[in-house]
């Protein structure tokens, strides 16, 4: 197996475990929309929500490879999504059709909006707009600075774990990280 876990260097405090009162504990996952690697790591995250449930707060951060070019929009269309309370179904689904985001770009966004029951007119106004930019670019800066490179690379309890290159070991490394951290809670 090969040893993907790395410590991170000096992370926020927002990224690392709340201890206190039976807070979650915060896994943040760096995905990028039209990656193949973070769709195939789509059945560990359903794994660790239904194994965890609320003990455990799965965060979507976003980390857009310059490869390709319907990442970015996907991003902000995301954002937009959680802030109609769709985030995560948004990203599945878009996950789900990566080959398709690559030949169909943002009208495939506003269709999967429209499956969803979004309001896919507000979210053809927010990648207009570019209202989430900062939260994007702000996800991108913050991740180049603990040394994400490539997608998905996840953060528990103050370690990097990549999975661009290979998903194996990784479920079960994070169950044992949020194992400790959920027993240190008591």
């Amino acid at each position: 197996m090969n040893d993907a876990t790395t410590s991170a260097p000096a992370l926020p405090q927002a990224l690392d475990v709340a201890r206190a009162g039976g807070t979650p504990v915060v896994l943040d996952v760096w995905c990028e929309l039209q990656c193949p690697d973070c769709h195939a790591a789509l059945d560990d995250l359903r794994a660790l929500r239904e194994r965890y449930g609320d003990r455990l707060d799965i965060r979507l951060r976003h980390f857009p490879l310059a490869k390709h070019k319907h990442a970015y929009a996907a991003a902000q269309a995301a954002e937009e999504a959680m802030e109609q309370g769709q985030g995560w179904p948004f990203a599945e689904a878009v996950l789900a059709r990566t080959e398709e985001l690559g030949k169909r770009g943002e009208k495939l966004l506003l269709d999967v909006a429209g499956e969803l029951g979004l309001d896919a007119e507000e979210l053809d106004t927010a990648l207009i707009d570019g209202r989430h930019l900062l939260t994007v670019d702000a996800d991108e800066a913050e991740g180049k600075a603990i040394g994400v490179s490539g997608t998905p690379t996840y953060v528990i309890g103050g370690e990097r774990l990549d999975g661009g290159k290979s998903q194996e070991g990784l479920r079960a490394r994070i169950e044992e990280i949020a194992d400790r951290l959920l027993a240190e809670q008591g």
